[in-house]
C-alpha cells in the first residue's frame, strides 16, 4: 500500500518534537527458505560434506562462473580467504607490494600480509569513494606485484584505466567484489575485468552462505593455482582423490563445505533479483535526494550500475552548518537509522604501531624489516589520503536491503530532505 506523500521540509525536526518523516518500520523479508532447505537435504543425503566428493560446491562454482561468463571458479571459506587465494595464485610473496584502497575492509589487506608482502594504500575519489588510476599510479613502485581494485559499496571503480596502467608493467589486477555482486562496469560485470574477481558470501552480503567466498578467472594457470592454494596444495581428481605432486608450495586450508555450497546454490538463483532491486532502490533514492541542499548523493560513473551493498551519501558541512554526526542523530529521530564508516585501513593500530605479529625482543617487524624489503619501514602517514578523510568525516551510511518498499525509499528521502532543509535554513 502506498502512503500519501506529504511535504516534510517545513515541519519541525522530530528531535525537536515534530512528527517523524518515516513513521513506519522498514519492510523486511526472509533471506532463506524452502530452496535452501531442499539443497541442504540433498547435501546431507550424499553422505559426505567434503567439497571434492560431493557435488554442491562444484555446482555452485559452475553456476557462478557461468553467470559471470568465466570458465573457472574456486570456492573458499570466506571472502577474506578468496582474496588471500588470489594473492597466492598471483604469486605475491616476500618483498612485494600490493596497492589497494584505504577505504575497504580488513579482509582486503589480510591476505597481503599473510604472504609477507606490504600493502600500499591509495586515496579515493570523493564522490564515488573508489580508487582511481591516478591514485594507483601515485603508489606504484618497482616492487608492485598486484593491485586490488575495491568496488566499494557496490559501485564499480573505474577499472579499465587501472588495468591499462598495470598490464604493461606485469602487475596483476585483482578485483575485490565483496560488496559488488552483479554490479556493472560499462558493458561488463565487475569481477570480469581484471585477472581474478573475488566475492564474499558472508551473512551481510547480497547473498550468503553464512561465510564463504568465490574467485573467478579466465586464466587456466591462475585457476589451477587458486584450486591448489585453497586446499593445502593438494591436487585432486574428480572423485576427490589426491593426484600428482603434493604440497609444491605453502597453502592454507580454505575449503568450502558442501553445506555452504548447498545454501550458495539456492542463493545464486536469487541473486539477480536481489541485485536488480538494490540497484532500483539506489537509483530511486538518488533521484529523490538530488538537489537537496547540503546532500551529496553517491556518484555512479556513466555506463555503470551499482548494486548498493549499502547506500552512502555525504553531507556538505558548509551548507548545513552541522557535521555528519548531527545529521545521523536527526535522521534516527525521524525513523531512519544511519551509521558511518569508521577508519582508513592504513590508520589501523596494526599499521600505526607495527603490531602485525607479536613483538620480538629484537624489534624486528615482519614483513617491513625483511632483507627483501628496502631498509626502513613505510610510514602510513595521516596526510596521505585527504579525500578518504573527507569521505570519512562527511559520509552517512544507510543499511538498505532489497526488501525495502517504494514507500520506505520515499520516506527515507523525505527524512533526508527534512533534516537537510532544516539545518540549511538555520545556516541562512
Amino acid at each position: 500500500m502506498t502512503t500519501a506523500r506529504r511535504d516534510t521540509t517545513a515541519e519541525p525536526l522530530a528531535l525537536e518534537g515534530g512528527p517523524k518523516a518515516k513513521p513506519t518500520p522498514y519492510t523486511t523479508g526472509r533471506r532463506f527458505g524452502d530452496e535452501e532447505m531442499e539443497e541442504l537435504r540433498e547435501a546431507l543425503e550424499q553422505n559426505t560434506l567434503f567439497y571434492a566428493k560431493g557435488r554442491k560446491v562444484r555446482e555452485l562454482c559452475e553456476r557462478f562462473a557461468a553467470m559471470y561468463g568465466k570458465p573457472y571458479c574456486t570456492a573458499s571459506s570466506s571472502g577474506t580467504a578468496a582474496l588471500h587465494v588470489a594473492m597466492g595464485a598471483a604469486g605475491v610473496t616476500v618483498g612485494d607490494e600490493v596497492v589497494t584502497s584505504t577505504l575497504t575492509d580488513a579482509g582486503t589487506f589480510i591476505g597481503i600480509l599473510y604472504q609477507n608482502a606490504v600493502p600500499i594504500f591509495t586515496d579515493v575519489d570523493p564522490r564515488t569513494y573508489n580508487m582511481t588510476a591516478d591514485t594507483v599510479e601515485a603508489r606504484l613502485t618497482e616492487r608492485t606485484r598486484a593491485v586490488i581494485v575495491v568496488h566499494l559499496s557496490g559501485t564499480p571503480a573505474d577499472t579499465d584505466p587501472i588495468v591499462e596502467l598495470c598490464r604493461p608493467r606485469g602487475i596483476a589486477v585483482i578485483e575485490d567484489c565483496a560488496q559488488a555482486h552483479l554490479a556493472r562496469y560499462r558493458d561488463r560485470l565487475v569481477g570480469t575485468i581484471g585477472d581474478i574477481g573475488c566475492f564474499s558470501l558472508n551473512d551481510f552480503k547480497h547473498i550468503s552462505t553464512g561465510e564463504g567466498g568465490l574467485c573467478i578467472t579466465g586464466d587456466q594457470a591462475l585457476a589451477q593455482r587458486m584450486a591448489l592454494f585453497c586446499d593445502k596444495c593438494y591436487p585432486r581428481d574428480h572423485w576427490g582423490m589426491r593426484t600428482g605432486r603434493q604440497c609444491q608450495f605453502l597453502a592454507p586450508n580454505y575449503r568450502m563445505s558442501e553445506l555452504c555450497g548447498a545454501v550458495g546454490l539456492a542463493q545464486v538463483r536469487r541473486v539477480e533479483a536481489i541485485c536488480a532491486r538494490r540497484a532500483e532502490i539506489g537509483r530511486m533514492l538518488t533521484g529523490l535526494i538530488a538537489g537537496v541542499p547540503g546532500i551529496l548523493p553517491p556518484e555512479i560513473p556513466a555506463g555503470c550500475e551499482s548494486t548498493h551493498y549499502y547506500y552512502m551519501f555525504r553531507v556538505d558541512e558548509n551548507v548545513l552548518g552541522v557535521g555528519r554526526n548531527e545529521v545521523i542523530r536527526a535522521l534516527a529521530a525521524e525513523g531512519v537509522p544511519a551509521s558511518f564508516y569508521l577508519k582508513r585501513m592504513d590508520q589501523m593500530e596494526l599499521f600505526q604501531k607495527m603490531t602485525i605479529y607479536p613483538p620480538r625482543a629484537d624489534g624486528f617487524v615482519c614483513p617491513y624489516d625483511l632483507p627483501q624489503y628496502p631498509p626502513g619501514r613505510l610510514p602510513y602517514a595521516a596526510a596521505d589520503c585527504p579525500n578518504a578523510d573527507l569521505v570519512l568525516r562527511t559520509a552517512v551510511i544507510l543499511s538498505m536491503t532489497e526488501f525495502w518498499s517504494d514507500d520506505d525509499v520515499r520516506q527515507t528521502a523525505a527524512a533526508i530532505g527534512k533534516v537537510a532543509s532544516s539545518y540549511a535554513r538555520r545556516r541562512g
